[in-house]
């Protein structure tokens, strides 16, 4: 009689660094077969799948950090047909009693692959989406540098010289940036006076190059939104900035979002079960992506603006002694469900 070998099913793992990955492969029972290390490369991620499947037929591998330096890795296998998982932050019981180090992380991550306590798709970051994600985050920066810049304009007026303070005392921001860019420092024999025409000269011509920065910036990005959501951006309150975060959260591959609940799951806006006996009661979210959830926040604002039927709808909430902030919560639920229907599945 002839005995046929089965070729077992591997589960892999990885922790996942900057310069190396450390991985990890299972067997079917959850059997620790292995770990070892590989370089962040192209070639590191070949050596990685090829070390997990002399174990066996490798049938997914989890993945730490699947957004920052597991994505490359995150692409490379899901392009050799390889079922990615995302992984969170390692299981804490797991830390306190087998303590802290990489390959115990890349076990905990195969773990995890394995039982199906992290079983969320990941992000295929290789579409539009991607595309967005990256010109959104530089034009957030930009944006954040010109705020921060104009404050700081600001705090220095205000402890400026007198002659200096009171021309510059109540200028709105772009007639302070404007006045801020003619001042000339060498005009001045006081070296306060010198120095702080400086910095407010330094200051604006800084923020007049990040306003250019950030029209550069939108004229790449407005186009690749509308052309990857024309749909989301007709709803009532959706810019081009919100819908950009709102399609980054969901990633190229927005179809790995089941329902319409698990979406809100991961924008923060669905309502947590704290019941306990006879009481049943429902707690908030404070997980989820933020960006996302601060989005949904600026829709529903924009629409208790300008939309009748939101309005009258806070107002009959508040009727019903829900506080504004209640009813903003549930109306950004409401926004979630819309949302949902609109965002782009491949």
């Amino acid at each position: 009689m002839t005995i046929v070998e089965v070729d077992r099913a591997i589960v892999g793992g990885v922790d996942t660094h900057l310069d190396n990955h450390v991985a990890a492969a299972l067997d079917p029972l959850g059997a620790l077969l292995g770990t070892e290390s590989f370089a962040t490369t192209p070639a590191g991620y070949k050596l990685l799948l090829s070390w997990l499947g002399q174990f066996g037929t490798v049938t997914k591998v989890g993945v730490e950090g699947t957004g920052a330096y597991g994505a490359g890795l995150a692409r490379f296998l899901r392009k050799e047909g390889i079922d990615v998982v995302e992984v969170g932050r390692p299981n804490r019981m797991a830390r306190r009693l087998h303590g802290k180090s990489d390959p115990l992380d890349a076990v905990e991550a195969a773990r995890a692959a394995l039982s199906g306590r992290a079983g969320g798709q990941a992000k295929t970051r290789d579409g539009a989406v991607e595309a967005i994600r990256v010109l959104h985050v530089a034009k957030r920066s930009a944006t954040r540098a010109r705020a921060k810049a104009l404050t700081q304009m600001r705090h220095l007026t205000y402890t400026a010289p007198d002659q200096l303070r009171c021309s510059m005392k109540g200028l709105p921001g772009n007639k302070l940036v404007t006045e801020a860019r003619r001042l000339r420092p060498r005009s001045s024999s006081d070296p306060v006076t010198s120095a702080t025409k400086a910095s407010l000269s330094s200051l604006a011509h800084r923020i007049d190059s990040l306003d250019r920065e950030i029209v550069e910036l939108e004229a790449l990005l407005a186009p690749l939104v509308e052309a990857t959501a024309p749909e989301l951006l007709a709803l009532l309150g959706v810019g081009i900035d919100t819908a950009a975060v709102l399609l980054v959260a969901a990633g190229d591959n927005a179809q790995r979002l089941h329902s319409e609940s698990a979406w809100a799951h991961l924008c923060g806006v669905a309502p947590i079960q704290a019941s306990s006996g006879k009481v049943t009661r429902h707690r908030l979210d404070r997980g989820g992506d933020r960006q996302a959830n601060n989005a949904l926040w600026r829709i529903v604002i924009v629409r208790l603006a300008h939309d009748p039927d939101t309005r009258a709808y806070m107002e009959r909430r508040l009727k019903e002694g829900r506080s504004k902030r209640e009813v903003i919560r549930i109306l950004k639920r409401y926004v979630a469900r819309e949302v949902y229907h609109y965002l782009p599945r491949g």
